[in-house]
């Protein structure tokens, strides 16, 4: 896993534990197209911005993707897309590429917090489970039984349920963001307008990066026996995205298997995730993004040559079509 650093939240507002917003904005006056909008990096004076009309608080976005091979619950009808990456997540990390998390515990919906406190240390501010109706209702409700659909097709969790999976990405990650606090929704705000809201701009931006047709486009397919070197997934993607992502990897170790053996390339060596990097302009939701390339070291596979599996997915995890 890339090194990505946790940051304590500064400046939020906080009641009796919970996490009102990130800035205690008004529900009012957030007429976005009276603003001039800003790019959400380099970070922004929030004394000169309105936070709900340009992200000002997570501004160097990750659209991440994963490659699954099986979900554990294909019992109970639970399956992966066939020819395509699985949707994983919008996050917001700061500028500087360090990120916090459960920004605003009122809207804490994740049955199974991870990490169980605000700050992943014994001396964070609890995360509790979330024992209420799972966020699937939350779509539901909305009378939007055509995203459930399309999200119960294409973000797909692994040994939990999807609403369990989706709960934990709005509730660690969409709290994050300034442009999806409740009060930019105005006085008017409708329960759970900006869980629909975080849902279709994560789906937006997965739908701009097919994943698994880019690496297709390069001979790069799933396969139990052909081996590839992390260069060339990563040479592929940008030559589509024209920047380089994050490409990740588990399984064992290059330097534990018999192949890799005495060397020092501790890399893992079973591709399983993409990130993609950009900033924005004014809101995530507006879909004004600039590409980058990831930070840090761009990839936690191994760097020998051949060294990369990209597994086929297990016979009867996927949709038929």
């Amino acid at each position: 896993m890339v090194s990505r650093s946790f940051t304590l939240v500064a400046g939020a507002t906080v009641l009796n534990g919970v996490v009102a917003s990130l800035y205690g904005e008004s529900p009012l006056n957030h007429t976005c197209i009276l603003e001039k909008p800003l790019l959400s990096c380099p970070p922004t004076n929030i004394s000169t911005v309105d936070s709900c009309c340009s992200e000002a608080f997570g501004g160097l976005l990750l659209a991440t993707q994963f490659w699954d091979t099986y979900t554990g619950l294909e019992a109970q009808g639970q399956l992966l897309p066939k020819k395509t990456w699985t949707l994983h997540g919008l996050w917001p990390d700061f500028c500087n590429g360090s990120y916090t998390q459960y920004c605003d515990l009122g809207r804490q919906y994740d049955p199974d917090p991870s990490p169980n406190t605000t700050t992943g240390t014994p001396s964070g501010t609890p995360v509790i489970p979330y024992t209420g109706p799972d966020i699937g209702t939350f779509v539901e409700d909305a009378g939007r039984a055509d995203l459930k659909g399309w999200m119960n097709k294409y973000w797909i969790a692994q040994n939990q349920p999807n609403p369990d999976f989706w709960g934990h990405e709005f509730s660690k990650h969409a709290t994050c963001f300034s442009t999806f606090d409740v009060p930019c929704y105005g006085p008017h705000y409708r329960k759970h307008e900006d869980v629909i809201d975080f849902f279709e701009t994560t789906i937006m931006y997965y739908l701009r990066l097919p994943t698994y047709k880019w690496l297709t486009s390069s001979h790069i397919v799933p396969s139990n026996s052909t081996t590839y070197s992390v260069s060339r997934i990563q040479n592929a993607l940008k030559k589509k995205y024209g920047h380089l992502p994050y490409v990740g990897c588990s399984g064992a170790r290059w330097n534990e298997t018999e192949q890799g053996r005495g060397s020092m390339d501790n890399g893992r060596t079973i591709l399983s995730e993409v990130w993609y990097y950009f900033h924005v302009l004014g809101r995530p939701q507006d879909g004004r993004w600039r590409g980058i390339d990831a930070t840090g070291s761009g990839t936690s596979c191994a760097k020998a040559d051949g060294a990369v599996k990209y597994l086929k997915r297990t016979l009867g995890s996927e949709f038929e079509n």
